[in-house]
């Protein structure tokens, strides 16, 4: 049997409908994917909510960045003080810098040796998003968030369900002293 040169189009168009078929079928019925919503949107005054240290670490250096500054790193002894820090105030439903103990007193206890130190806390924000716009709309806070030299931080946020607060918020943003030789 002979082919004309419109029967054989029609055959190959014929055999790409058959192959595509099934693959646009597919692609029809898949379900459509869900955009995640970021982290410092969660709700931390839900249990088993977790702050997410790795969003603050990059909202904070955003902003340092975005105002000539160096980003920062998270530092183990820095997230554990603001750990026990936010703690103490949920535990006590009370926002204050000495809920554990003095600020400079906390600092040299914790083998974080500072050439700089400054903190921020804070209470009733129920997001990292929420913190983050409280600190930077405050002058004094924005001004510990865009402390020049700064290279580490830590954060952590305690939830205190029967409070009013919800959640209490501690940042610590250092920069260690310089080792002598």
């Amino acid at each position: 049997m002979t082919l004309d040169s419109s029967a054989m189009s029609r055959t190959r168009i014929a055999l790409l409908c058959a192959l595509c078929l099934p693959l646009a079928a597919c692609l029809a019925t898949a379900e459509p994917e869900q955009a995640a919503t970021p982290t410092f949107y969660d709700d931390l005054s839900s249990a088993g909510r977790q702050l997410d240290a790795s969003a603050a670490r990059s909202m904070v250096s955003g902003y340092r960045r975005n105002n000539g500054l160096n980003a920062v790193t998270t530092h183990p002894v820095l997230m554990r003080l603001c750990q026990e820090q936010a703690a103490s105030m949920a535990q006590r439903d009370r926002l204050d810098h000495s809920a554990k103990s003095a600020f400079q007193d906390r600092m040299a206890r914790s083998g974080y040796n500072p050439q700089l130190a400054v903190e921020n806390i804070g209470a009733g924000y129920h997001t990292l998003a929420e913190a983050f716009s409280g600190w930077r709309d405050s002058p004094s806070h924005r001004a510990n968030m865009l402390k020049a030299g700064a290279v580490h931080m830590g954060v952590a946020a305690a939830r205190a369900p029967n409070s009013k607060y919800k959640v209490y918020w501690c940042l610590i943003l250092a920069a260690p002293a310089e080792r002598r030789r």
